[in-house]
């Protein structure tokens, strides 16, 4: 991985990707620093223990990279994006014109884009006025409201800025994405994440429990390998290529496979889990419905058990997104190719989809288990661990597919060069 790195910073265009991804993730570490106009900062700094707990606001802070506790121009981070392109994917299923927008290539694409950043915009607008009223309810130790003033004027200051706020890192990770190296969307909650590092190694190195202590690197050290064993695993199917004639030429025959991995769909199913999970404690929250609240509280068994069943159903959904079989089958019947002992179309098709729902189960069981670990850990040790399960995943998912891309990048720079 290091030498892949220090190659990277020796192509100038790949080097110039790289500092540009990096200036965007400085300027959103920046923004989750700078507090909105209209907030009492003496009063936001006596509250931050409301956001450090196990309760929702701690969850929604560590996706925010620590924004939403300091009240800052980030502090809805990336999540009103992700929540539109979750009812955008789900809404694909269900009308007809979506679906078949997405199917009509990069101008359907652009147009579900767009669609998405409108949508993007209003929940942006509606969370920021849930959570104005959410921070009106806290007061400080001394007794100061977090908001200054509470009239229309400042209320609407800081409901713009927190939308404006959503609205410029969705921008900024579409920049990374396009002009940077990785998925910016992906990077950003990756860059969230790794910010509450420290917090966590403080959590467990400050721990009374001292077995907990000693075992918890080892814990660690198994659940980075897992998770890389499944993300790097995968079935190689064979496939066979027949000779044939194209124009004056004969295209020569021969044997490759098709790759299927075993998790698929990457560390998406795991982000649109959390997101769903968050809205009905979220909604408590903002709503002051204590049994909705603390039913749904995130070291509770009914939130790892909703949050395991959507991650199975969306690591399924997901990977039906991105792998459709009848398309893998008809395009190898196209070029002339077939699976050994499967007769092509159809039948082809039918043994890739079986092949893939067997394939899928075990990755998304992983998947679960895995983001269901740190509230095993806190019922057993009563310690909370800012990195769990599910922020180790994003992480080592992130990583391993911006390191793909950064290896493909170089692959083809050194390709050019060869056949220069």
């Amino acid at each position: 991985m290091l030498s892949t790195i220090l190659s990277a910073f020796r192509v100038a265009d790949i080097r110039k990707k790289l500092l540009f991804t990096a200036a965007m993730l400085l300027i959103y570490r920046l923004g989750a620093h700078l507090p909105v106009p209209g907030v009492n900062l003496n009063a936001v700094n006596s509250i931050q223990k409301e956001f450090g707990g196990t309760n929702i606001l701690g969850l929604l802070n560590l996706f925010s990279g620590g924004g939403l506790s300091r009240i800052a121009l980030f502090a809805l981070g990336i999540m009103p994006y992700i929540t539109a392109s979750i009812i955008l994917e789900l809404l694909k299923v269900v009308v007809p014109s979506l679906e078949k927008l997405s199917k009509e290539g990069e101008v359907g694409q652009a147009k579900i884009t767009q669609y998405t950043r409108y949508l993007t915009v209003g929940l942006a607008f509606a969370q920021s006025i849930g959570f104005v009223f959410l921070f009106r309810s806290f007061q400080a130790q001394a007794g100061e409201s977090v908001i200054s003033k509470f009239d229309v004027p400042h209320v609407f200051l800081i409901v713009v800025c927190l939308t404006t706020g959503a609205v410029l890192l969705m921008w900024i990770g579409e920049l990374i994405t396009q002009k940077g190296i990785g998925n910016g969307i992906s990077l950003l909650i990756f860059a969230s994440i790794v910010s509450r590092l420290p917090s966590g190694v403080q959590a467990w190195w400050t721990t009374q429990d001292q077995v907990f202590k000693v075992m918890m690197p080892f814990i660690v050290l198994a659940v980075v390998g897992g998770i890389v064993f499944v993300q790097e695993g995968q079935r190689r199917i064979p496939v066979q290529y027949a000779r044939r004639v194209i124009g004056r030429r004969m295209s020569e025959g021969g044997q490759t496979y098709l790759p299927l991995r075993v998790n698929m769909a990457g560390v998406i199913p795991v982000i649109f889990a959390a997101s769903i999970m968050m809205i009905p404690p979220t909604i408590g929250q903002l709503a002051h419905i204590r049994a909705l609240e603390s039913f749904f509280t995130p070291n509770g068994w009914q939130f790892v058990v909703g949050q395991s069943i959507f991650i199975i159903i969306f690591t399924y959904f997901y990977t039906a997104v991105t792998f459709n079989p009848v398309d893998q089958a008809d395009n190898l019947k196209k070029y002339g190719g077939f699976i050994p002992g499967v007769r092509p179309g159809k039948p082809t098709a039918e043994f890739l989809d079986r092949i893939l729902a067997r394939l899928t189960f075990p990755g998304a069981l992983f998947l679960a288990a895995v983001a269901a670990l740190p509230t095993i850990m806190f019922a057993q040790t009563h310690t909370n661990i800012a990195i769990g399960g599910t922020s180790i995943l994003i992480v080592i998912g992130v990583a391993l597919e911006t390191m793909k891309q950064l290896e493909a990048q170089l692959m083809m720079r050194s390709y050019e060069g060869f056949l220069k």
